[in-house]
């Protein structure tokens, strides 16, 4: 069974910086790549950001591109997410997840069913 623990969200104003980290538990998942996703109350959750299990490919949301970076660390089983330039928009619950597949040409992926508590992200104007 895996366990995915996300943390480092909180409250933070316009145009500032968050680290959002991703812990897993359970088994390693060093050999898929991992993605964050954010949901709004009331909205379907998004995909926000992907990982290659390398490191060697990112794909990023139009809305997040150049601002957001994704990275990973396998020895640790840690995915991370770095949010500069935060918007009130970026106002979401975060989560991370592996994928089951991605196809690093236009983004469509498929996800495992690991769903995590999330942390949430409040972006003030």
């Amino acid at each position: 069974q895996v366990h995915l623990a996300e943390s480092g969200g909180g409250l933070v104003q316009a145009g500032g910086s968050q680290r959002l980290s991703c812990a897993a538990s359970g088994r390693t998942l060093s050999s898929y790549a991992m993605g964050w996703f954010r949901q709004v109350p009331g909205l379907e959750r998004e995909f926000v950001a992907a990982i290659s299990w390398n490191g060697g490919r990112t794909y990023y949301a139009d809305s997040v591109k150049g601002r957001f970076t994704i990275s990973r660390d396998n020895a640790k089983n840690t995915v991370s997410l770095q949010m500069n330039s935060l918007k009130p928009e970026d106002t979401a619950v975060y989560y991370c997840n592996a994928l089951k597949s991605m196809l690093w040409a236009n983004g469509e992926h498929t996800e495992f069913d690991y769903w995590g508590q999330g942390t949430q992200v409040t972006v003030s104007s």
